[in-house]
């Protein structure tokens, strides 16, 4: 499969991470799911999908509040993001995305934006090789305000001085693209794992 990106030229090419970059989604579920037993907390892989894009504190408070269940967020949090780390050796990149990725390198700047942390982003990019590749790294501690509020991607643009006209953004989840439409930039949506061989 290939990703055909929007016509016109470019100046900068902005990247979410899980999902889009890394095909970690597999992975992060999984984590989920342990995480998750420790409280006997119910967490659907369809819900898991529609849900890419929010903080995982969020995602922790919205369980909560479904299943009537007091499960300490940053604790919570912690163990995901501990089981998360246990499986980067399987870790894998996005073939489609990797391609432009490497067609692209030195030819125009890149950026990460992520609602993950810095050290998840850092520790998922450096198991491939990529971290490298990118200038700008704008994850979920540097701005207030998550996808699908344009914040995370208008701020990639300023740290790159590139327009956010001039921004192509790579994305996986709806809010990723609704926060790129926001910023008045193109967007190219990458198909979820379940969805690619359909494509």
């Amino acid at each position: 499969m290939s990703l055909p990106l929007p016509a016109g030229e470019f100046a900068a090419y902005l990247f979410d991470c899980d999902g889009t970059i890394v095909d970690s989604m597999p992975l992060h579920y999984i984590a989920w799911q342990r995480a998750l037993d420790e409280w006997g907390c119910e967490f659907p892989e369809d819900l898991f999908y529609a849900w890419g894009g929010r903080p995982a504190a969020d995602i922790i408070v919205a369980l909560n509040e479904r299943h009537g269940l007091t499960m300490p967020v940053a604790t919570v949090d912690e163990r995901r993001e501990s089981y998360y780390q246990e499986q980067l050796p399987q870790l894998a990149a996005v073939p489609e995305v990797l391609a432009h990725i490497h067609a692209a390198h030195r030819r125009v700047p890149f950026a990460v934006v992520s609602g993950g942390t810095r050290a998840s982003v850092t520790a998922s990019l450096d198991a491939l090789g990529l971290l490298d590749r990118f200038d700008v790294l704008v994850c979920a501690d540097d701005y207030t305000r998550a996808k699908p509020d344009p914040e995370a991607f208008l701020l990639a643009a300023e740290q790159l001085g590139v327009p956010p006209g001039s921004c192509l953004v790579f994305e996986d989840t709806d809010l990723g693209i609704r926060a790129a439409t926001a910023a008045g930039m193109a967007s190219v949506r990458v198909p979820q794992p379940r969805d690619r061989s359909e494509v």
